[in-house]
């Protein structure tokens, strides 16, 4: 900006930065799914990932919103982590710069759709546990004057924070999903620790007023629900889940649970997974089978985790994808 005075052009350098974080790794999928390694403040432990899954006109991009989580989810390899820090909104709009450069919708054409076209909060971290920052990328991100995305374009996925659910309606305005797993309550807290604060009765009455709240156009509940082998894949598990959402505008979205190191779990079988499915679909409410995207590079749904290598400098993290889980 070498049109302004010296004295101004030092303040701005003094005072501000443009700063999106530092890439340190940039992969591809065989099925073309990018996962964008990013760290922020040259602090090796602050690493996360944001992962863009293109879907034919569609393109979603999955965005972090923590380093770490604190939940402990069973079933998630983010919760064999501990909770490092929140990540500010600038960082939050980072993880969307990188991936629109990346991406080419920049530098901006008039007449061209841009390649990314939905936001999901569905990589590492718990949104509503980071609201403030949460909330502020997500105004920054829809801002007429600035990236301009449609509210509804963005939808927020949140293990079970009730109190703050019904602000996604009102205060966001953006999509909700909900990281359900079980319909049976002790069973939900064995595996999601979670739902001993906020139980499923808790949780489903928040449900209800964020539907009650949220403009039509995204209004609609995504509850995702893993299948895990012998664990929550059952024909009663089904029955119990139709039980609980049926009366909300709601999408069950199926994810076949993705295996990393160590876990203790086994996905179902894709004809246990096609009968569950069918069977909630025989019962009138809307289900889909999530297609894993970029399992080969650990960007799948539950393989989220994060791990440094000090001595070189480098770290590795995984995202949840998210292509068809929440349908335009």
């Amino acid at each position: 900006m070498s049109n302004l005075p010296e004295e101004a052009q030092c303040e701005l350098e003094n005072s501000y930065s443009i700063d999106y974080g530092r890439v340190l790794e940039n992969q591809l999928s065989k099925d073309g799914t990018r996962k964008v390694l990013i760290q922020y403040k040259g602090d090796s432990k602050a690493t996360v990932e944001c992962v863009f899954i293109p879907d034919g006109s569609r393109g979603t991009l999955c965005v972090s919103s923590q380093v770490g989580c604190s939940l402990s989810c069973k079933f998630c390899h983010t919760g064999t982590q501990s909770l490092y820090r929140n990540l500010t909104a600038s960082e939050i709009v980072g993880q969307y710069m990188i991936a629109a450069w990346k991406e080419r919708d920049y530098p901006r054409q008039t007449g061209r759709r841009p390649n990314i076209s939905n936001i999901v909060f569905m990589g590492q971290g718990e949104p509503l546990y980071n609201f403030r920052n949460v909330s502020k990328a997500i105004s920054i991100l829809t801002d007429r004057d600035g990236i301009g995305m449609a509210p509804w374009r963005i939808t927020i996925s949140t293990s079970g924070v009730a109190p703050l659910i019904p602000k996604i309606a009102t205060d966001l305005r953006v999509g909700l999903a909900i990281s359900l797993h079980s319909a049976d309550n002790d069973l939900r807290s064995e595996i999601m620790p979670i739902n001993k604060t906020y139980p499923l009765p808790i949780l489903m009455q928040s449900c209800a007023e964020f539907a009650a709240l949220a403009s039509h156009q995204a209004r609609r509940i995504t509850f995702e629900y893993v299948m895990l082998d012998g664990i929550n894949d059952m024909d009663s598990d089904a029955k119990r889940l139709v039980d609980l959402v049926k009366g909300l505008p709601a999408h069950v979205n199926i994810i076949p649970f993705n295996p990393w190191p160590g876990s203790a779990y086994r996905p179902s079988s894709e004809s246990r997974i096609a009968r569950f499915c069918g069977l909630i679909r025989d019962s009138g409410v809307f289900a889909s089978v999530r297609t894993p995207r970029g399992d080969d590079i650990l960007a799948a749904c539950g393989q989220l985790k994060s791990a440094h290598d000090s001595a070189a400098t480098m770290a590795t993290t995984t995202a949840s994808s998210a292509a068809s889980a929440i349908s335009s």
